[in-house]
């Protein structure tokens, strides 16, 4: 089992940084107050309001921003402000060591999916895929039930997802008990042939992916597949796929159909419809949690991800 982060607590300063692409500055303001409506006092990162191109500041910088927010003793958890590219270029430089030592909630989706994988794999610790700052909690659209995802960093419970929440349909039956791992399909892809390869054996993948088309998709699951990680998994959660409609390839098939056709011919429970990735509401996830999928019943059942 990985080692679970402390909760958070009212007063506790949390740091955000953005290990990827500049953050929407207005969007970033109007989501620091949640976190303070949450009881958390705010330390902002300098690469928050760096620019580089595409990038949050230089890769040192990010860097430099990351390793401080886990180095000091103050801040008990860390928010990404958001995604965008640029995670990876800093993966092979991180201190893993360091944050072993260090442990605290990391928390982001998307293109911070490079981190959760490797900041699980080589500082052996539960991350958590939810919500970032100015991508989606200072948006208008940002949900009631996003907001309370955030309170699982605070009281450990179990998190159930049942077809209370959104209908879920079934691909293939069965039960899969595992560690869960996983998040944007095209930075599990990318990570594919380095040292930051997901391990997907025995463990239940999750997947969500925004603006891939439906042969876009295609591709990466031919990848996944031909790389054994469907083979190697012991259940698959299918989350969101934000705007997978055809677009430059006319005529197509449609994303149901490409999933269906990845899917459906496994020896493992499969269920897709989960509200979790680029959507509203975002159900919020520990990764690295041990988590019961159960086909049959169509249930998602996650053990804490803080003690």
């Amino acid at each position: 089992m990985r080692k679970l982060p402390s909760r958070l607590k009212k007063g506790d300063l949390v740091g955000v940084i953005a290990p990827s692409s500049p953050p929407n500055q207005e969007s970033l303001q109007k989501a620091l107050p949640f976190l303070e409506e949450l009881g958390l006092r705010v330390k902002l990162g300098n690469s928050v309001t760096a620019v580089n191109g595409y990038l949050a500041g230089t890769d040192e910088e990010r860097l430099a921003d990351l390793h401080a927010m886990f180095e000091d003793p103050e801040v008990s958890g860390i928010f990404c402000a958001g995604g965008g590219y640029g995670a990876a270029r800093i993966a092979d430089q991180i201190d893993y060591a360091m944050i072993k030592e260090n442990p605290k909630v990391f928390w982001g989706y998307s293109d911070i999916t490079f981190l959760h994988t490797a900041i699980g794999e080589y500082a052996d610790l539960v991350t958590f895929h939810g919500p970032m700052l100015a991508s989606d909690v200072g948006k208008p659209e940002f949900h009631e039930r996003s907001r309370r995802m955030f309170n699982q960093l605070f009281e450990p419970f179990e998190l159930h997802y049942t077809e209370e929440v959104t209908p879920l349909e079934t691909l293939v039956g069965g039960v899969a008990q595992g560690e869960l791992v996983g998040g944007n399909l095209s930075l599990v892809r990318s990570a594919i042939g380095t040292k930051f390869d997901l391990d997907v054996k025995g463990k239940i993948l999750l997947i969500e992916e925004i603006d891939e088309e439906p042969y876009e998709v295609d591709e990466i699951l031919n990848q996944l597949r031909m790389a054994r990680k469907f083979d190697e998994a012991a259940g698959i959660v299918i989350g969101d796929f934000k705007n997978a409609e055809p677009n430059k390839r006319q005529p197509s098939l449609t994303l149901d159909q490409v999933v269906d056709h990845y899917f459906s011919q496994l020896k493992i429970p499969v269920v897709k419809g989960f509200k979790i990735g680029h959507c509203e509401p975002h159900f919020s996830v520990p990764l690295g949690a041990l988590a019961r999928l159960d086909g049959d019943a169509k249930t998602l059942t996650i053990l804490p991800g803080v003690e």
